[in-house]
């Protein structure tokens, strides 16, 4: 028998054999904070002490959403400084995910989006009821979408496709995400535990042990994708509390447009004024020869 274990922002129960670990956060549609992810990571690798899991399945709590993504109150607060305990936190999860010993099932409903989005990509299967919404809104927020997302969509839709879902943050329905490869099943949303639970039932009929060694067998090629992670949390670091990240997380916040483009202007103008030094530094400098 597993470890009891209480949380206070997901909700973990073990039922005929299959870990259901919930995000229970509806009141911010499952947006997840510092807390919300030592949490997950700890249910998560709790699964290994318990041989007799055949999956688990994650998922979120509510009718509005799998999950939208980081709490935007939990990311302002983030700077080059301190942005490894968010960013270790993200890549401790999505590893936890990966080196499951069964396989992980994102059971997505309502919105999936940004970090949201990133969770389902680490998982090896994503099932979702049909009226999933699935994005990358980095562009719009001042965020980086450099902790899955950019590693696993090119591979999963290929790079244009990719790039104009995160570029331009476009969304997909659940029925247009299955389409291109992006989940593997769409169900009515009343159909959808009932759904999961028979994979999970496929899943027991089947060997464990053939699937724990197969599951690491594909994650072979992109589990070298890690250096990437490593780089894009760098990335990432340089971003959080940027005055242009705050404007986009509280343009969110307070229902208005993000005005991104003062920034522009500003980096403008500073390389306009060393241009215009280089070019007096050239013009005052005395003639060789």
């Amino acid at each position: 028998m597993p470890l009891e274990r209480s949380y206070n922002e997901i909700l973990f129960e073990v039922k005929d054999d299959v870990a259901w670990i919930t995000i229970n956060r509806p009141e911010v549609m499952n947006a997840f904070r510092e807390q919300t992810l030592d949490e997950l990571i700890d249910a998560v690798k709790s699964i290994r002490e318990d041989q007799s899991i055949v999956a688990g399945v994650i998922t979120g709590a509510g009718d509005k959403a799998f999950s939208a993504g980081g709490d935007f109150h939990a990311m302002m607060k983030l700077n080059r400084a301190n942005a490894m305990h968010w960013n270790d936190r993200m890549l401790g999860l999505a590893m936890a995910i990966r080196g499951a010993t069964v396989p992980m099932i994102a059971m997505v409903h309502g919105y999936c989006m940004g970090g949201g989005h990133e969770l389902a990509l680490w998982c090896d299967l994503v099932i979702s009821a049909d009226d999933g919404i699935f994005g990358q809104t980095g562009a719009k927020v001042g965020a980086c979408p450099t902790v899955g997302a950019t590693q696993y969509i090119p591979r999963l839709i290929g790079d244009r496709l990719a790039k104009e879902m995160i570029f331009l943050c476009r969304r997909f329905s659940a029925e247009e995400a299955a389409e291109i490869g992006l989940i593997n099943k769409v169900v009515p949303k009343a159909n959808l535990r009932e759904e999961t639970e028979a994979w999970c039932r496929q899943i027991k009929g089947y060997s464990g042990q053939t699937l724990r060694a197969t599951k690491k067998s594909l994650n072979f090629e992109s589990d070298e994708l890690y250096a990437s992670w490593q780089q894009g949390m760098e990335l990432l670091a340089e971003i959080w509390g940027s005055e242009e990240s705050l404007e986009g997380m509280n343009a969110f916040l307070e229902k208005r447009p993000a005005d991104f483009h003062k920034f522009r202007l500003q980096r403008k103008e500073k390389v306009d004024t060393y241009l215009d030094d280089l070019a007096n530094d050239r013009n005052m400098a005395p003639p060789r020869g």
